[in-house]
């Protein structure tokens, strides 16, 4: 038996929240799913996703035993990466280059307010 159908949400973790919806949501395009108070851990549950996406990411407050600034490991796809990579230059996100190979989709990542780095490849 499968017990595990789905990766559903992965957490990033922030050091300010709001910051992270506002970047997460306005420089990428993301929707807010879920914000609701988790005053035990001092903070909320906010979880984003691009718009009809199956995954989401939920920016979790940092803290000393999950430090923000790390490599979250999450590829997103992008239908064209090098015009996604032109966009987020030319909007002063900190942006790695454009890499090209042949026989692999073009791919870059990037990083959030935080320094956590996101990677984004072509469908």
């Amino acid at each position: 038996m499968n017990y595990i159908s789905e990766i559903r949400t992965v957490g990033v973790p922030v050091s300010d929240q709001d910051r992270a919806v506002a970047f997460y949501t306005e420089t990428l395009g993301f929707e807010v799913v879920m914000d609701a108070p988790l005053p035990q851990l001092g903070g909320r549950w906010i979880v984003v996703a691009p718009s009809g996406a199956a995954g989401s990411i939920a920016l979790v407050p940092a803290s000393e035993g999950n430090p923000a600034g790390v490599d979250t490991g999450i590829r997103m796809a992008s239908p064209d990466a090098k015009a996604a990579h032109e966009h987020f230059l030319g909007a002063g996100v900190d942006t790695d280059e454009l890499l090209e190979w042949p026989g692999v989709p073009p791919m870059f990542s990037l990083r959030d307010p935080d320094g956590n780095r996101l990677y984004i490849s072509q469908a």
